[in-house]
């Protein structure tokens, strides 16, 4: 007997082993949410690798820009959703009304510019240290004097790779220098030179704050290539989930059509409902072996038949359409436990059907549990 437990979520039928090895990569306030994520997750994965294989697609992984390739289930997701989505890129007009609507979103922020001459102590020792403040306090004279320009004396005196463009530091936000240095750039006015120098754990700094701006928005034309990005990827969201909302409601309907094994990899199920509707011969033999395996049950059939107006096997016949178009994920997972280990699964899930319908229930049942309860 197979006692391995097996639950369905959007349709697929998953062991609940593999749920359990997949949590670890669903980190989640709680171990109830983690394992629903895992199970989503390996469902919706699922489901996109059967379509692949419906499409007779073959996996061509490709590289990231870290330099790591795709698994070959990777790139046959990859491939499914390129193949069936299609968004179509907004208009200009489209990207000018998000801009509109969002006046303090996209922002250039506060922005300043300044330069400085690194005088670094030639040794780690009270003397090198005072000699170095020594040099840097001549240097701020002779700019004070107008004795040599800025440049010249961050070419010729600054220890910072900084020297060979004249001590120039670029364009800088608040928290991209030391604080010690940036509290004291912020302070001066513009095109001012500090007047003494500043101690880092590097040695001292001569500092001249160039420029610095105020936040300010960004003009439509330089943000529009990434709100065209934004809302391409926003689409692309919503479509892949009604795509996979699509495939599993497809699935649900056909009667969990997929499983998986305990290692992951997809395989058929056995038991489609879908296929035993159609098939007569199954509806013909329901009615004779539920009266031998289960009489009290047979009964309660024929009875609710008769009620309805209709013969044994269209009431079963409509029980199970209604199953498959109206039952949670709880419900299958009762079903396919009830007929994993029947040796005939159809007609024991003929039977779950029936007395899920007619049979009143004496206990529930939880298809997500916390691990261990």
């Amino acid at each position: 007997m197979n006692t391995a437990r097996k639950i369905v979520v959007e349709g697929v039928e998953i062991p609940e082993s593999l749920i359990a090895q997949e949590a670890q990569n669903h980190p989640s306030l709680s171990a109830a949410d983690a394992w629903a994520a895992s199970a989503k997750a390996l469902a919706i994965k699922a489901l996109l690798l059967g379509r692949a294989r419906e499409l007779g697609l073959q996996p061509q992984p490709q590289w990231d820009e870290q330099g790591r390739e795709e698994t070959e289930e990777e790139a046959l997701v990859r491939a499914v959703l390129e193949a069936e989505i299609e968004v179509a890129s907004p208009t200009s007009a489209e990207c000018r009304r998000l801009y509109d609507a969002h006046p303090t979103r996209f922002q250039i922020p506060a922005l300043y510019e300044a330069s400085h001459i690194l005088v670094a102590p030639a040794a780690d020792d009270p003397a090198s240290v005072e000699a170095a403040r020594a040099t840097a306090e001549q240097a701020i004279a002779a700019l004070a004097e107008g004795r040599a320009s800025f440049a010249e004396l961050a070419r010729s005196l600054s220890d910072c790779p900084s020297a060979s463009e004249g001590g120039r530091l670029g364009h800088l936000r608040q928290g991209d220098l030391m604080p010690e240095v940036e509290t004291v750039l912020l302070a001066l006015p513009a095109g001012t030179i500090a007047p003494a120098p500043v101690r880092s754990r590097f040695g001292w700094h001569v500092l001249r704050l160039e420029r610095r701006t105020t936040p300010r928005r960004a003009p439509f034309d330089q943000v529009e290539a990434q709100i065209r990005l934004h809302l391409e990827s926003r689409a692309w969201a919503a479509a892949a989930a009604r795509y996979t909302a699509d495939l599993a409601e497809q699935a649900k309907l056909r009667g969990v059509s997929l499983t998986l094994s305990p290692t992951g990899e997809v395989a058929d199920r056995s038991l489609s409902l879908g296929d035993m509707l159609a098939d007569e011969e199954t509806l013909v033999s329901a009615e004779a072996w539920l009266s031998l395996a289960d009489p009290a049950l047979a009964e309660r059939t024929a009875q609710a038949a008769a009620k309805a107006g209709l013969g044994v096997q269209d009431f079963v016949r409509e029980s199970m359409a209604a199953f498959v178009a109206e039952a949670s994920d709880e419900r299958w997972t009762q079903l396919i436990s009830a007929a994993q280990d029947a040796e005939d699964p159809a007609l024991a899930a003929i039977a779950q059907i029936l007395r899920s319908r007619l049979v009143p229930q004496s206990q529930t049942f939880t298809l997500i549990r916390r691990r261990g309860a």
